[in-house]
């Protein structure tokens, strides 16, 4: 009697195994019991069965199936031809592209540099920023709401203490979505080390010990991710400045601190040192978000006035001392001068250490890999993903980018479509946005139409005693069909997803008009935006269909 395990991925339900088992135990011969907690099938022949039926058979229920050797390693599907794939890197789009490349039957060593996998994600970017944004918001309203009846109350903030939790949770997430992954999944290999192109179709990779493996590889996934930019300020790389990695961790809140930057990470941090009690003061080379709908930038500069913030646009220091206690910055605006600087003015591509020449790989500005909508680099066999790339830099862009890599990487045909694409910035009010500005449109030939919502007309936003923003919906004018959204809200990115549905199933605004939305709801605000382009709402009743 013959006995062979099979690891299985994607299944989802105990239904799921009972239907890998039942197409096993169809092929003659093959008596076989599939696991859904484990993930495995066991699986016993009479005589001789061919391997990679059992694999096929598995496969044609839509699941992904690798054969186990005696030690519970993947092995090749009985031939020695199984696909291996290389990835670079350990965030959020390399481990989408590795567990998909498992399931697709390849043998996937995954490659990383640094002392921690995960990515910038998981430990110094989305996950610790909005826990300590959520902080500030709670430590903000206790001493700042417009409800009568319930004291205002400044609070002691133990700074050491919050970064504490929000450490623990950062760990608590890495291991739970990163670490156990690597436990749990034979199918993936970490190998530690900094990876280099040898040629198209083979990596350096540089040990702590000072010895070098070679990886040789079918297909070669980068998602090597980006760290912070740092511009070229006379003085500022000699002095002991913050990035966003540093600020996060932080055990003392600055009696005074100036950030650089007025994109999403400057805002949001910005605001969140202001609420537990720094002075802050903005310097921004432009705008607020120079890149959106101009309103969404005035309306947040207007915000951070009247929380207290000092904003100064169109200014940059002209250079940055540090003098042991103090950073001193001459703008045009004056001397400024603050006991801790943040500098968060966009991020870099991690990719010089690749050497990608040696493989011919295409890059554009500042170093990001080109890819195509397939995640296909300049070499065919290589493909890249994340924020090494020349796509937006969002983690769920990241991990869609993987997925699709991975698919493509093993015999499939997988695009990512990003004409739909939502992008939240954590302020309060917060700003969500999907498809086109006007400008944007415009700028494309499309000849649009346009409606802008305040929040005073927005039932849930009246009860919740703050009317800060608006809501914005872009159409093409011809068809009203919906093309873009911006929001500047409270929950906006709750908000914008529905925008996101409405804009990728071709509605208009008539279409959006004329759905439900729950009463006394911020999402209700997309409805009454888009009743707007036919009637005035203020002359509506409540929750007018």
């Amino acid at each position: 009697m013959k006995k062979l395990k099979l690891q299985i991925t994607g299944m989802t339900c105990e239904h799921c195994a009972k239907s890998a088992e039942e197409a096993l135990n169809a092929l003659a011969g093959v008596k076989a019991s599939v696991s859904f907690d484990e993930g495995l099938a066991k699986v016993e022949s009479a005589g001789e069965v061919d391997p990679g039926q059992l694999l096929k058979a598995v496969e044609s229920k839509g699941y992904g199936a690798s054969l186990l050797d005696d030690e519970g390693k993947v092995m090749s599907g009985g031939n020695g031809d199984e696909l291996k794939v290389a990835i670079v890197g350990t965030g959020s789009g390399a481990f989408a592209a590795a567990i998909k490349a498992v399931e697709g039957g390849a043998q996937v060593t995954i490659i990383e540099g640094g002392e921690v996998i995960g990515g910038t994600c998981v430990n110094v970017g989305c996950v610790p920023s909005k826990i300590m944004i959520r902080a500030a918001h709670i430590a903000h309203l206790q001493a700042h709401h417009d409800f009568e009846g319930i004291p205002l109350h400044q609070p002691t903030i133990d700074r050491t203490a919050m970064v504490r939790q929000q450490q623990a949770r950062v760990e608590e997430l890495r291991h739970a979505k990163y670490e156990s992954i690597l436990e749990s999944n034979p199918g993936i290999n970490l190998l530690r080390g900094w990876a280099r192109f040898q040629d198209t179709h083979t990596l350096i990779v540089s040990q702590a010990d000072g010895s070098e493996k070679t990886v040789t590889a079918d297909r070669i996934l980068l998602a090597t991710g980006a760290r912070p930019a740092i511009p070229a300020i006379p003085g500022l790389k000699d002095t002991p400045y913050w990035t966003s990695t540093e600020a996060l961790i932080a055990e003392k809140i600055p009696e005074h601190l100036v950030v650089i930057g007025a994109s999403v990470v400057a805002l949001e941090l910005a605001q969140a040192f202001l609420r537990l009690g720094a002075k802050v003061t903005i310097l921004a080379r432009s705008v607020f978000l120079s890149k959106e709908d101009p309103a969404i930038g005035e309306g947040l500069v207007k915000v951070f006035e009247e929380e207290g913030a000092q904003v100064l646009l169109h200014t940059l220091p002209d250079s940055v001392a540090y003098d042991g206690k103090q950073f001193i910055l001459p703008t045009k605006a004056g001397e400024i001068r603050c006991d801790q600087l943040l500098v968060a003015t966009g991020r870099q591509p991690n990719t010089e250490r690749l050497d990608l020449d040696k493989a011919g790989i295409a890059t554009g500005r500042n170093g990001a890999i080109t890819i195509d909508d397939h995640m296909r680099t300049s070499v065919d066999h290589v493909y890249a993903a994340g924020d090494c790339t020349d796509q937006p830099q969002y983690v769920y862009v990241a991990a869609a980018a993987g997925t699709r890599a991975a698919i493509n990487m093993t015999g499939g045909d997988a695009a990512l479509d990003l004409t739909a694409m939502p992008a939240v910035v954590f302020t309060e009010p917060a700003v969500g946005t999907v498809g086109l500005t006007e400008q944007q449109a415009n700028e494309q030939g499309i000849e649009t139409d346009s409606r802008t919502l305040e929040l005073e007309n927005v039932p849930r936003a009246l009860a919740n005693f703050d009317t800060r923003g608006f809501i914005k919906l872009v159409t093409e004018k011809d068809t009203g069909r919906l093309i873009g959204a911006q929001v500047l809200a409270a929950e906006a990115g709750e908000i914008i997803q529905t925008a996101v549905l409405a804009i990728r199933n071709r509605m208009t605004v008539e279409d959006l008009a004329g759905q439900l939305f729950p009463y006394l709801t911020m999402v209700e605000g997309l409805k009454l935006c888009a009743q707007t382009f036919n009637k005035d709402v203020s002359q509506l009743s409540c929750c007018a269909g």
